[in-house]
């Protein structure tokens, strides 16, 4: 990879509750949690990352609780949650804002789909301890050595996977122009990554 720093972000839907933010640069990722949308951009424009990954519907859906992109998701077999529900409602309208925010900084954004990553690539889901474990076998240095990562920046690192892999044209982008797109990986296995 070249030394070109990535962000990857797994938004949360209030400021009041912790975003994972990752940084990856040269094999080497800084994990951290932030809140505000202020305190956000502020890290993206410090760092001047090449692609930001965000986590999180960064459209809402035209009509109903699915976008399309949501709908050709399901059809693959990943699970995910739906824009259009109540719950995911503040999630959308803070993503689509901060993604606005971001890409007026001439910043390119994409979403990504963390669990549909980690499925994609035969990691485990959920199990964040090995999750961790399987990034320092990657060989990724930084925070993921000195301490237990929250699920949150788990996300964050696996959305900066994501994006890394978008940038070396190994991913698949599902969804149309109207209502957005979602990066997942290509199919395949972890241990092939080279980073």
């Amino acid at each position: 990879m070249k030394r070109k720093s990535i962000i990857g972000i797994d938004l949360a839907g209030k400021e009041t509750n912790p975003t994972g933010f990752a940084v990856l640069k040269h094999k080497k990722i800084e994990t951290s949690s932030v809140y505000t949308d202020e305190e956000i951009l502020d890290e993206i424009l410090r760092t001047k990352p090449v692609i930001v990954a965000i986590d999180a519907p960064l459209k809402p859906p035209k009509k109903g609780a699915l976008r399309r992109a949501d709908r050709e998701l399901i059809k693959k077999g990943y699970r995910v949650f739906p824009p259009g529900l109540s719950a995911m409602k503040t999630l959308t309208i803070r993503a689509t804002k901060l993604n606005k925010l971001i890409t007026e900084k001439g910043l390119k954004t994409i979403e990504v789909h963390p669990t549909s990553t980690r499925k994609a690539l035969n990691m485990p889901v959920k199990d964040w301890k090995t999750i961790q474990v399987i990034f320092k076998d990657l060989g990724l240095k930084g925070t993921l050595e000195k301490r237990r990562l929250t699920p949150h920046e788990i996300d964050a690192v696996t959305a900066a996977l994501t994006a890394h892999l978008h940038t070396q044209g190994l991913t698949e982008t599902v969804g149309d122009d109207d209502e957005g797109f979602i990066i997942i990986p290509k199919k395949g296995d972890w241990r092939e990554i080279r980073l």
